[in-house]
């Protein structure tokens, strides 16, 4: 019983990073999005994404950031409102 509990807690502290994750990548998708504003690019001008690594090859798009330890890629790509 004592080492169910230990493994219980082991699976409940490594699974914390993972249940963080969207939030600190909405927060990095944010913070790029701001920056690419401030460039001058419409809000209306672009699309940020954020895939799992194994998907970041989409086409039209451009890898500009990455989050949750490098699990999540956040992917910029150009609208038709785009000047």
């Amino acid at each position: 019983m004592k080492s169910v509990k230990w493994l219980l807690a082991l699976l409940i502290a490594a699974s914390a990073p993972a249940l963080a994750a969207p939030d600190s990548c909405e927060r990095v998708k944010d913070e790029i999005a701001q920056k690419i504003i401030n460039n001058g690019v419409p809000e209306t001008g672009f699309t940020l994404d954020i895939v799992p690594n194994d998907q970041a090859d989409k086409a039209g798009s451009q890898v500009v950031g990455h989050c949750a330890n490098d699990t999540f890629k956040i992917l910029y790509t150009r609208t038709s409102d785009a000047q």
